[in-house]
């Protein structure tokens, strides 16, 4: 919980008072994919990060209408290379047009998830 949420929710506040003055901001929070769709083998971090994508998919509907904007990404490949054999795997520039989106033309969206 300290890695996944805690610290999300300390960057926030230290970010969120000035977006609110500003009246825009994009805040967007990552975990792997089973935060969503949860795997045994690392079920200790899937807890954690479920809270952390439940937490910021709150906090979007919390901004709704502010000019500010809270996502969730998703990632459901290892990133560079393969943690786990056999899983897919994605390169960061595969991996950042989903940013770039959210925080560009999707800013009505909650959540959006890397697979291939």
């Amino acid at each position: 919980m300290h890695f996944q949420l805690y610290g999300a929710i300390a960057a926030t506040r230290a970010v969120l008072p000035a977006m609110r003055e500003a009246g825009a901001g994009t805040l967007l929070y990552t975990t792997g994919a089973g935060s969503i769709d949860p795997v045994p083998q690392v079920g200790n971090v899937n807890a954690a990060a479920a809270a952390l994508r439940n937490w910021a998919i709150n906090l979007h509907k919390e901004l709704d209408g502010t000019g500010i904007q809270a996502a969730h990404v998703g990632i459901d490949v290892s990133i560079g290379t393969a943690a786990v054999p056999g899983f897919p795997t994605a390169q960061p520039e595969e991996i950042a047009p989903v940013y770039w989106d959210l925080h560009s033309t999707k800013r009505d969206q909650a959540e959006l998830v890397f697979s291939l």
